[in-house]
C-alpha cells in the first residue's frame, strides 16, 4: 500500500503525519526543543522540558531554532566546549523526530513533504528564504530523512481542509506559527486545486508575547533604569530587553561578557534589586518558565477579558493584572501587519473578499480573539472555521505528498 510522509517542523511545535489510502495518521506533537547537559545524551521534545523542569542545576535549554534559519548572522554556538553549527542542532533534533514517526509508521521513506513558511523570520527577501532552505535541507540530510520536497505551510493546510469537501471552494487559508504568519488563497476541492497566492509576514505568537515582556516583565528587570558610569548617567543597554523580549534568545545572553557587563552595571546602578533579578533571570535560565508564565497569561486573555501575570521564582516575583484590552493595543502594530497582509493577498490575486467561500485559521495564535476579528470584519464571521490547530499543517503535508 502507498505511503507518503508529511513533516511539519515547526518553531514551537512538530509532528510527522503519515498518509495512505486508508487515511491520515500523526504523530504526537513534539515541542521544538533541545537541552543540554555535561555529561548526559542530549534531549528533545517533552523529554527535554521534563529533564530541565527537574534539573537542580540548568543545563542549557534551547527553542524556537527555526527563528534562525535565515538569519546570517547566527552561524552556532558553543555548548559545553563544544561547538555546534546550526545545522548540527537541527539534525539532532531531527533525528529524533524520525525516530518517533518510525516507532509509529515504519521505515520513514518514500515520498516526503517538509513544510516551509512563505517567509522565514529575519528574512528580508528571496535569497535570505533560500539561505534558510538550505539550511534545513543540510540539516534534514544529516539526520538521515530525505530525499524530500518543499511546500507552503498554508498551501499544506489547505489539503487538510480540501479533504473534508465534497465540492469545490475558493478559500483563505491562515497559518500562524511562533515566528511566522502565512495566507494562501486557493480553489480547492474534488475537481479544482489550484493557488491563486500566497503571502506571509515575520511575526505571530513570538511577536505578542514580546509585547507582554515589554511591558510587564522588563521593568521590574531594570529597564528603564540608570547607572552612573564616571562623570556620566546612562541608560540600560536596550539591547539586553530586547534579547529578553524574544525568550528564544535568553541563552545567548548566559554568555561570559555579558555577565560581566551587567554585574558591572549593577555595582553601579540607582536600582541595584532590578539587576540582581534580570542577572538571576539569565544565570539560571528562566526563560523557559518566563515563557510558561506569558502563556498562561494570554491563553487566559483568549477567553476572558482580564487575567493576572505572576512569575513566581522565589528570587524573582513579578505579579500585575492584565486586560484584554491592553493587550490588544499592545500588539495593534502587529495586527495591523497581518491585515495589510491579507489585503495585499486578496488585491494581488484580483480576488474579493465577498467571493471567499471559507476562511480556516490554524496554529495557535489563530485563537487569540483579536486576530479572529481581522477575518470576521474583511470576510464575514460566519465564512471562519478552524480545527487540528497544532497537526493540520502536518496532515495536509502528508497529503499532498500522497498526491505526488
Amino acid at each position: 500500500m502507498p505511503r507518503a510522509f508529511g513533516l511539519d517542523f515547526g518553531t514551537t511545535n512538530s509532528a510527522v503525519a503519515c498518509a495512505s489510502d486508508r487515511g491520515v495518521e500523526t504523530t504526537p506533537v513534539h515541542r521544538s526543543v533541545l537541552y543540554f547537559e555535561p555529561n548526559a545524551a542530549t534531549a528533545t521534545g517533552n523529554d527535554a522540558i521534563d529533564r530541565y523542569l527537574a534539573a537542580d542545576e540548568k543545563g542549557r535549554l534551547m527553542q524556537s531554532l527555526k527563528s534562525f534559519l535565515a538569519s546570517r548572522l547566527f552561524t552556532g554556538t558553543n555548548v559545553y566546549g563544544r561547538q555546534y553549527s546550526i545545522e548540527d542542532l537541527l539534525a539532532i533534533f531531527l533525528r529524533d523526530l524520525r525516530e518517533l514517526a518510525e516507532q509509529k509508521f515504519g521505515r520513514f521513506e518514500g515520498t516526503i513533504v517538509v513544510g516551509r513558511p512563505v517567509r522565514y523570520s529575519n528574512a528580508n527577501n528571496d535569497a535570505d528564504n533560500e539561505f534558510a532552505l538550505s539550511r534545513l535541507r543540510r540539516a534534514l540530510q544529516m539526520a538521515g530523512i530525505g530525499p524530500v520536497e518543499f511546500e507552503y505551510e498554508p498551501v499544506a493546510a489547505a489539503y487538510f481542509y480540501a479533504s473534508r469537501l465534497d465540492h469545490d471552494e475558493l478559500i483563505l487559508i491562515g497559518d500562524f506559527g511562533g515566528g511566522t504568519s502565512d495566507f494562501s488563497l486557493l480553489r480547492v476541492g474534488p475537481r479544482e486545486r489550484s493557488i491563486l497566492g500566497t503571502e506571509g509576514v515575520a511575526l505571530a505568537g513570538d511577536a505578542f508575547d514580546s509585547h507582554m515582556v515589554r511591558h510587564l516583565v522588563s521593568p521590574m528587570l531594570g529597564h528603564g533604569s540608570e547607572y552612573r558610569s564616571v562623570e556620566k548617567i546612562l541608560p540600560m543597554p536596550v539591547w539586553v530587553y530586547s534579547d529578553l523580549e524574544r525568550w528564544h534568545y535568553l541563552s545567548l545572553l548566559k554568555s561570559n561578557d555579558t555577565i560581566q557587563m551587567l554585574r558591572s552595571i549593577r555595582h553601579n546602578s540607582f536600582e541595584p534589586e532590578k539587576l540582581d533579578a534580570l542577572l538571576h533571570v539569565i544565570q539560571d535560565d528562566l526563560g523557559f518558565y518566563l515563557h510558561r508564565s506569558i502563556q498562561t497569561t494570554k491563553a487566559a486573555l483568549s477567553s476572558k477579558d482580564h487575567s493576572f501575570f505572576q512569575f513566581d521564582d522565589a528570587v524573582v516575583r513579578i505579579e500585575a493584572p492584565l486586560t484584554r484590552k491592553q493587550f490588544e493595543e499592545w500588539i495593534d502594530e502587529e495586527l495591523q501587519r497581518i491585515r495589510g497582509c491579507i489585503e495585499r493577498l486578496t488585491a494581488h490575486a484580483g480576488v474579493s473578499p465577498k467571493d471567499v467561500d471559507h476562511v480556516f485559521l490554524t496554529g495557535g495564535s489563530s485563537l487569540v480573539p483579536a486576530v479572529r476579528r481581522i477575518f470576521e470584519s474583511v470576510f464575514g464571521a460566519c465564512k471562519l472555521t478552524g480545527g487540528s490547530e497544532f497537526t493540520s499543517v502536518a496532515q495536509g503535508l502528508a497529503l499532498r505528498a500522497l498526491r505526488r
